[in-house]
């Protein structure tokens, strides 16, 4: 599976990708918005079996594919059941990638697998995600208070939904 945008490639994970996940998950200012305070590289490991897993399920309804720039793995982005996530490594934050691969997986997601609605959610505070959000037309429906507890503090949690 793979989607191309302008400057990105997006593919299915391999085993080969390990290093450059491990690179994204566990860099403390990617850790800011999730509950870990640092990120073990077998736990990282396990997720991405996951997101290869997914790829041999009949039908498929879940993607992680990784971001790629110029060939390398610079983060993910998925859609599973309806829902649109996305994450990057903090050296690619402010490039307008994630806006462009989250763009691509919506598309998809309309498109391809026939969805006419999709959600995402992200901790109110990060208004990186928010931002990215807002660009593709999500609409926030929900404000969550408090329901997040991690680094000795409650997050709100925000909900957003886009239509066809």
């Amino acid at each position: 599976m793979q989607l191309t945008t302008e400057r990105l490639v997006l593919r299915d994970f391999v085993p080969d990708d390990i290093d450059a996940y491990f690179a994204i998950q566990s860099d403390p200012r990617w850790l800011t918005y999730y509950e870990w305070a640092e990120r073990d590289r077998n736990d990282c490991q396990e997720l991405m079996d996951r997101f290869i897993a997914w790829q041999h399920e009949e039908p498929r309804t879940k993607f992680q594919l990784a971001i790629t720039l110029d060939g390398i793995v610079i983060g993910s982005c998925g859609a599973r059941d309806g829902e649109i996530g996305y994450e990057l490594h903090p050296d690619h934050w402010g490039h307008g990638y994630a806006t462009e691969s989250a763009q691509a997986m919506v598309d998809f997601s309309f498109e391809e697998l026939g969805h006419n609605k999709l959600t995402s959610w992200c901790i109110a505070d990060n208004l990186g995600s928010v931002a990215v959000l807002t660009r593709l037309g999500f609409v926030q429906t929900e404000r969550k208070r408090d329901t997040e507890f991690f680094k000795g503090r409650h997050w709100d949690t925000l909900r957003f939904e886009l239509r066809r």
